[in-house]
């Protein structure tokens, strides 16, 4: 299947879902982050092309030239509809940058190949692979099949598929609340990426069901001093200042507090591997989650991460100022102690500067739609757990929460056990095993059904 020869009305999900992600990695959506990148219309015309070539009518949307997104509505059950309401199924199509040089393959080729790393697996390759191309190709794979097959869902679908989420959807989810928010009217709650993917806890396969993500703070610092001479004594350099504060907050150490769902969620590893949470060292919980502890661990307290410094234009010059970028992740209920700890640990003459925030979110697990969830993946993995669990990022539901629609994570994947799939997000050699996108389709299909 190529961008401009959708899948033929005979193929099935299960036909089609490789093609489609395929194609869709094949389209390079890098988003920096500044502005700059190619933009994601090229994407958003295969999915609108992928959605009416099986009778439906997309609306595709740009915030600014090339910044698109695509949004349509399947018409359900109207009895249900009136009942629960619609159900919107969204994904996002930008990624974030891929240095080529890192790769092993084309980050944008779209590759087929084994995974030596674990006992060969086929898996497609490429950026966007599990962030979020994956998920976008079977929501496509499984409303294209459910519309040509005549079924009407049991209440409306709405799908949309977004720019810019990799830049705190400012140019995509955030800027179709804000201007198009009729196109979610009805929705009473959402489902997106980073939930529904298998991991093993002790020797269970478990299935980490996302109901709750933390907040980001995205914060500059701005250090201010003396500027000067290089070879003269400067009691006031901005670099000195900048680092000085740069290595407080990095090395600061937030405490371990818990919500209701990382609770949630720990009770059920303890229940599964026998191993009680101990506040004061975690580490023995976490050393049955194998790769999966990198997450978990990050929901256990608020986090301040520098990732980026920039200072000075000349060697032999001290400038008067210094920057410094922080992602900082706060946890439901901790904006503004996060923020005001970040500034205390700054200084004095350190300034914190806001370049984007964003909600927290924790909304219920015991509620009918996880129940279908939970019930499309036992399905298809008898004897599996599932459990609730905390996302360390942030997704796009953050912007739909503004319209109080509650958000989960259910992009459903059968993972090989050694698999490092968190190391995945945002990594080199990012990939999708073959068998799991097929296992998602399936889940999904099983899922839209029924909700």
């Amino acid at each position: 299947m190529s961008p401009t020869s959708p899948a033929g009305p005979s193929s099935t999900p299960l036909d089609e879902v490789v093609d489609i992600c395929r194609d869709l990695l094949r389209i390079d959506t890098t988003n920096p982050g500044d502005g700059t990148g190619p933009g994601e219309r090229a994407a958003a015309e295969l999915v609108a092309g992928l959605l009416s070539d099986v009778g439906l009518d997309p609306v595709l949307l740009e915030s600014q030239p090339g910044r698109a997104s695509v949004v349509v509505r399947v018409e359900g059950d109207p009895a249900g509809t009136a009942e629960r309401g619609a159900l919107l199924l969204h994904g996002h199509l930008d990624v974030v940058p891929a240095r080529a040089a890192d790769w092993s393959v084309d980050p944008f080729g779209g590759e087929v190949a084994p995974d030596p790393a674990n006992g060969g697996v086929e898996c497609l390759w490429g950026r966007g692979a599990v962030d979020m191309k994956d998920m976008d190709a079977m929501l496509l794979a499984v409303v294209r099949d459910l519309v040509r097959s005549g079924e009407r869902p049991p209440r409306d679908l709405v799908l949309a598929f977004m720019a810019d989420e990799e830049a705190g959807g400012v140019q995509g989810a955030h800027w179709l609340v804000d201007h198009h928010r009729e196109l979610f009217e009805g929705c009473t709650a959402a489902v997106s990426e980073v939930g529904g993917f298998s991991t093993q806890v002790g020797d269970q396969r478990t299935y980490l069901l996302q109901t709750a993500e933390k907040g980001i703070a995205w914060l500059r610092l701005v250090a201010h001093g003396r500027a000067g001479h290089g070879s003269q004594v400067n009691t006031d350099n901005a670099v000195t200042r900048l680092c000085e504060a740069v290595a407080r907050i990095g090395a600061h150490p937030w405490p371990v507090e818990v919500t209701p769902t990382v609770r949630a969620f720990l009770d059920g590893v303890t229940d599964i591997t026998g191993v009680e949470f101990d506040p004061e060292d975690p580490s023995a919980l976490l050393d049955q989650l194998g790769t999966t502890a990198r997450w978990v661990g990050a929901t256990l307290r608020d986090t301040a991460n520098p990732t980026l410094l920039e200072a000075g234009y000349k060697q032999n010059v001290i400038p008067g100022t210094a920057t410094a970028l922080l992602d900082c992740r706060f946890l439901p209920g901790h904006e503004e102690r996060l923020v005001q700890t970040v500034r205390e640990l700054a200084g004095e003459f350190v300034d914190v500067e806001d370049v984007h925030r964003d909600v927290a979110l924790e909304t219920a697990f015991d509620v009918p739609l996880v129940d279908r969830m939970v019930e499309a993946l036992l399905a298809e993995d008898p004897g599996a757990r599932v459990l609730p669990y905390c996302l360390s990022g942030g997704t796009d539901n953050k912007s739909f929460s503004q319209l109080d629609i509650p958000g989960y994570g259910f992009a459903p994947l059968r993972l090989p056990a050694g698999l490092d799939f968190a190391g995945l997000f945002h990594g080199v050699d990012e990939r999708v095993p073959l068998d799991a996108l097929r296992f998602g389709t399936r889940v999904l299909g099983r899922f839209v059904r029924s909700a």
